[in-house]
């Protein structure tokens, strides 16, 4: 594919944030590179300065399986060229492909020095191929130095724990223990962080590690389910991967069984009781709940609300990741439906 611009590859970039559940505010104005965002999440928000370019080959007499971006078009500052580092914030340096639909990102830390006349800053392809698959995947480029491809829905987690990815550099269990993670995070817990990740990054490490089975969950259950609310069928990037029987539940999975594709507001009415489905699919609106908000006056929206639901569930084509009777019964029980 022809290399994009800069405004372009920035809207990739916002494009991730959004597809990775993110709100954010551009405090850079047009045409500026770097550029600075306010990243707004659950737990508050954070300030990123992001340099960006195009991934491309690594030209000649570089192996075939490198690519690079190559950091030029920068401001001189005290005459030579270098990266910046956002005082109280983060830095990003990023790299596009758009054959493989994957980013590079590279640690700042460790491209302080000015860049000189001809920059380039390599990944190699096995990362971009594994990022693609699992989402986002290490490279070890000696010298202590990581740098990872990552699938535009998994931005925010590399950008929430940026600083403990690139650190597991400095320790070969460490390493060898991200690569476990990034291909499979069911497989590593708590206590293999504990034993092989040095102390000032386990905590990084863990919330990486909670937010890559997250992802994971979010990405197989929207995938199963088409993107698509199981209960009314819209898309529109508004669905949650919810659980069946809750996270916080001590029987809960993050098996695909456990999970279903639902809209924000079906989401909430789930979880809030005003409707269920049970385990042959069907829907079940909770009547008593509606008598009460009719009489209460807050039944705004209510025959809009029933009118939009399927009466059974949409479920995936594969058995294996429909939802569980097991969790679909538990749950219906622990919140008192009489079904």
């Amino acid at each position: 594919m022809p290399p994009l611009r800069k405004a372009a590859l920035f809207g990739v970039f916002e494009d991730s944030l959004r597809r990775s559940g993110l709100s954010f505010l551009r405090l850079a104005a047009e045409g500026d590179h770097p550029a600075a965002y306010q990243v707004i999440r659950d737990q508050g928000s954070f300030r990123v300065r992001v340099y960006i370019w195009n991934l491309t080959p690594g030209g000649n007499n570089r192996p075939r399986d490198e690519w690079r971006i190559q950091p030029t078009g920068l401001d001189e500052i005290g005459g030579v060229t270098r990266f910046v580092p956002e005082i109280g914030g983060k830095t990003a340096i990023l790299g596009w492909n758009a054959d493989f639909g994957v980013f590079a990102a590279f640690d700042i830390e460790e491209h302080l020095d000015p860049l000189g006349s001809s920059p380039s800053i390599q990944i190699r392809q096995h990362a971009l191929e594994a990022a693609r698959v699992n989402g986002i995947a290490p490279h070890f480029k000696g010298s202590e130095e990581v740098a990872f491809a990552i699938k535009p829905t998994y931005m925010g987690v590399y950008l929430d724990n940026m600083s403990a990815l690139h650190g597991c550099g400095s320790s070969e269990a460490a390493l060898q223990l991200l690569d476990e993670l990034c291909e499979n995070p069911e497989s590593v817990d708590d206590q293999d962080i504990e034993d092989h990740v040095p102390e000032p990054r386990r905590y990084g490490v863990v919330s990486t590690m909670k937010a890559l089975r997250d992802a994971n969950f979010k990405d197989r259950v929207l995938t199963a389910y088409s993107h698509s609310c199981a209960m009314c069928g819209v898309q529109l990037r508004l669905l949650d991967a919810a659980h069946i029987l809750p996270a916080a539940h001590p029987d809960s999975t993050d098996e695909t069984s456990n999970g279903i594709a639902l809209c924000a507001l079906h989401h909430r009415a789930y979880d809030r009781g005003l409707l269920t489905f049970d385990s042959g699919y069907r829907i079940r609106r909770n009547e008593p709940m509606e008598r009460e908000l009719v009489a209460a006056g807050l039944d705004g929206g209510l025959a809009d609300f029933r009118a939009r639901l399927f009466p059974m569930i949409n479920v995936p084509p594969n058995r294996a990741d429909r939802p569980s009777p097991a969790f679909v019964d538990q749950v219906n029980t622990l919140r008192g439906w009489a079904l």
